[in-house]
C-alpha cells in the first residue's frame, strides 16, 4: 500500500456537506460524480495528497443510506492507494482478510476499487484504490 488515498464520509445532504467542508477546509470541491451502480453521489476535496470524499445516497438501497440509518453521518471508510489491486487483494486474502469483492470494480474518481470487510480490520471499512490506467 502506498498512502492514504482518501477518507470517505457519509452525508445526508451533499450540497450542505459541501458548504460545511468548503468552509472548514477553506477550499472548494474539485469534482462531483455519480456512481449509478452504487446509488451514490460523491464530491471530492483535496488537501496536499489526501482527498476527502463526501458520499450521499441517491436511493434507499444504497450502502450509504443503510450506513447512515444504522450509524448516522460520519466516517464511512479509509481508502489506500495500491499499484496492483489484484495482487493486493490476493495478498490480503492469503493473510486472512475478508474481501467484499471477488474482483475489482469501477469506483469514483477513475479508480478500480475493492473493499475489505470491517470485521477483518478492527471495525473499519477499508477500500483499496488503483488508478484505472495503471492496470
Amino acid at each position: 500500500m502506498k498512502n492514504v488515498e482518501h477518507i470517505g464520509i457519509a452525508v445526508k445532504n451533499l450540497a450542505e456537506a459541501e458548504r460545511v467542508y468548503s468552509a472548514l477546509l477553506n477550499i472548494s470541491s474539485y469534482k462531483r460524480e455519480s456512481i449509478e451502480s452504487e446509488l451514490v453521489a460523491t464530491s471530492f476535496f483535496k488537501i496536499n495528497q489526501t482527498k476527502i470524499e463526501l458520499l450521499e445516497a441517491t436511493g434507499p438501497e444504497s450502502v450509504i443510506a443503510r450506513f447512515i440509518e444504522k450509524k448516522g453521518e460520519g466516517v464511512h471508510h479509509i481508502a489506500f492507494e495500491v499499484d496492483d489491486i489484484v495482487a493486493e487483494m490476493e495478498r490480503l486474502r492469503n493473510a486472512g482478510f475478508t474481501l467484499l469483492n471477488e474482483v475489482p470494480k469501477q469506483g469514483a474518481d477513475n479508480k478500480l476499487v475493492c473493499f475489505v470487510h470491517p470485521k477483518s480490520a478492527n471495525g473499519v471499512l477499508i477500500e483499496l484504490c488503483q488508478e484505472m490506467g495503471n492496470r
